[in-house]
């Protein structure tokens, strides 16, 4: 199972446009679509985690074909998600 961060969306992409376009290289287990949004209510970053059961080469694959693709307005940039700071801390813990 991996994790991507997925940058560069369309403020008008969806949770099963992004299903249909990464499970072609695996399978989509979960899509959080997030969307930053200034004072006024204004969409101006919109960006996923995507939860894909893929084997490396199928990454690579999909690495290789969607990275920096242009996609419905937007410009891809895929990577393999950064664990995040409180997730490592709350492991720690637990591991103590």
């Amino acid at each position: 199972m991996r994790r991507l961060y997925v940058g560069g969306l369309s403020h008008s992409i969806t949770q099963k446009d992004l299903k249909d376009r990464f499970g072609k290289f695996g399978d989509v287990q979960d899509v959080e679509l997030r969307t930053r949004r200034d004072e006024e209510g204004v969409p101006y970053k919109t960006f996923s985690y995507i939860n894909i059961d893929i084997s490396d080469a199928d990454l690579k694959k999909c690495l290789t074909v969607l990275n920096k693709s242009k996609w419905k307005g937007g410009t891809l940039q895929i990577e393999t998600a950064k664990e995040s700071f409180l997730h490592r801390v709350y492991q720690v813990k637990t591991l103590c």
